[in-house]
């Protein structure tokens, strides 16, 4: 008699809970679909105006109008996808922590960091001009930039490297765990524009930014090593994985940007120290350049080498589109080179380049963000089904109202929650709201009889 009655509480356990996927809302599911591959959207959006602010002939006040819509754009992206991974945390704890720690999806949590870099850069082009901001909360903003950096890359490293990984599916992308470490000798010499080579703090600043540089640069080429393993031995990444190829662009475009932005700070900051020797800042500047070229040319090369079977291995679905972002950002490092290799050796061809580069970035970010509205529009991206947003509401009901009083006072049992495994976000339950209809008729017409 118990058996039965309890098999009826759980029929219609299921039954309620299909009845209310009719009500989960279209909210509810975008904030249990949003994932941290948001964030590269807003660093493609801060791409455009880094690059635009690099230029070499600036038209001035028009352009610099355009690039700080972009900025503030980015600003808006950045403060939406927070609050959403913030909401989502506390509303489906189940989610996000398999957002982290999955070994796909968790590469993506540090590009929050990346994204507050943009930022901070921006804010150093249009906020110091404008007198809105001052080059005491710049360095600050370094040091909480780098203090993030340090405490989210290590502690996701030390998730993702505790489980074994399949080289065969091996894509550039993995590489994003170091990014941020990587990316700190750029903000390094963007905050040294807005501090004095006379002050203590530059010094600081620039030591910092060659040590992280070093770090994440290192780091990061073991993973290009990996990746040309992988190619030789797969073929061309074909897929999502193909816009990974264009990730192997970043290390070594943005760390000749830094080395030659960096030299030329250390020419000041060490000759007013007078450190090391009278001409250690010359050294490390001649040093700076002749590196930034042999990098230069490896990221102009994982360029074309990714361009070039591109279209072909591509698959053109709008669920995918968030992977194509990878067309953006990883490229701003060497399209700057170009225009300071310009400076450096006064070559006008290299402005060219600079300027075809650079509107070849705002066009694809015209058509990324379109298609990404699109698919965004249609549901192609960050929403999940209803079912998913039940399974976790229900499960953690279920926690917790185990954790109060005992499971068959609560009407709670494990089987009433059924594990259902979806191969497309939009599967359907693993169960039939028919046929558990017909089966709690059926129990309780048998109970009825005895």
């Amino acid at each position: 008699m118990e058996t039965v009655t309890d098999n009826v509480s759980r029929v219609q356990n299921r039954l309620s809970r299909s009845t209310s996927m009719e009500h989960v809302s279209r909210l509810s599911r975008r904030i249990h679909g949003w994932s941290w591959q948001a964030y590269p959207i807003g660093m493609g959006t801060g791409a455009v105006y880094v690059t635009l602010a690099g230029l070499k002939n600036h038209p001035g006040h028009p352009l610099t109008v355009v690039e700080t819509i972009f900025y503030f754009i980015n600003m808006s992206l950045f403060l939406l996808n927070t609050t959403t991974l913030l909401l989502q945390f506390i509303l489906y704890p189940r989610q996000a922590r398999r957002l982290v720690t999955d070994p796909t999806k968790g590469i993506f949590v540090p590009l929050m960091v990346l994204s507050f870099a943009t930022i901070i850069i921006g804010t150093i082009n249009y906020g110091i001009p404008s007198g809105h901001v001052t080059p005491n909360l710049i360095y600050v903003l370094f040091w909480i930039y780098v203090s993030l950096s340090v405490a989210i890359c290590f502690p996701m490293l030390m998730i993702w490297f505790n489980k074994p990984h399949d080289l065969t599916k091996f894509t550039p992308a993995w590489a994003f765990l170091v990014f941020p470490m990587m990316l700190v000798g750029v903000v390094a010499f963007n905050t040294l524009k807005v501090i004095q080579p006379e002050e203590p703090r530059a010094l600081g600043v620039l030591l910092v930014g060659y040590i992280f540089q070093g770090l994440g640069f290192f780091m990061t080429f073991f993973y290009i090593c990996i990746y040309i393993l992988r190619i030789m031995t797969t073929g061309f990444m074909d897929g999502h994985q193909a816009n990974g190829a264009f990730v192997a662009c970043g290390p070594p475009g943005f760390t000749a940007l830094a080395l030659l932005n960096l030299g030329d700070n250390a020419r000041k900051i060490l000759k007013v120290r007078n450190l090391v020797s009278e001409s250690a800042g010359e050294i490390w500047y001649a040093c700076s350049v002749m590196a930034a070229l042999l990098l230069f040319g490896l990221a102009v090369f994982f360029f074309i080498f990714g361009a070039l079977p591109y279209w072909f291995k591509l698959h053109k679905n709008l669920n995918e589109i968030l992977g194509c972002w990878a067309l953006t950002f990883p490229n701003v490092g060497w399209i700057l080179t170009i225009r300071k290799l310009g400076d450096i050796f006064d070559i006008r061809g290299f402005y060219i380049w600079n300027l075809i580069m650079t509107v070849m970035m705002f066009v694809t970010w015209l058509v990324l963000f379109g298609f990404t509205a699109v698919a965004f529009w249609k549901g192609e991206i960050f929403i999940s089904s209803p079912e998913a947003v039940i399974r976790d509401t229900f499960k953690a009901h279920s926690a917790s109202e185990k954790h109060k009083q005992p499971d068959v006072e609560a009407g709670v049992h494990p089987a009433d929650v059924p594990e259902m495994s979806y191969s497309h976000p939009y599967g359907t339950p693993s169960f039939d709201v028919a046929a558990d209809s017909r089966v709690v008729s059926s129990r309780a017409s048998t109970v009825t009889m005895h």
